[in-house]
């Protein structure tokens, strides 16, 4: 259900601002998108597991909040942001 190490790294390095970025919106962003994907999979198959619905409805929001944050930072950035993440709004 979670993502893998490799699979972190590999989106760390595609939406880093600068080498060794892992703290900006962005790439937290990127990575709550990932692990939303992972878990939308897992709810095909296991329809009544509400422990990780929980999980996954907290995810969503802390998401939301940092694209909220980033849109009142700098709109630009996060307009791409959703454009390359494919994230409606």
């Amino acid at each position: 259900m979670s993502i893998t190490a490799d699979e972190k790294q590999g989106v760390m390095k595609d939406f880093a601002t600068k080498d060794g970025d892992t703290g900006s919106p962005e790439v937290q962003v990127a990575i709550l998108t990932k692990r939303i994907a992972t878990l939308t999979e897992h709810f095909k198959t296991h329809k009544k597991d509400n422990h990780s619905r929980r999980g996954l409805l907290k995810l969503v929001a802390r998401r939301r909040k940092l694209l909220d944050y980033l849109k009142a930072k700098d709109e630009p950035r996060y307009r791409e942001l959703i454009q390359r993440l494919g994230i409606r709004r």
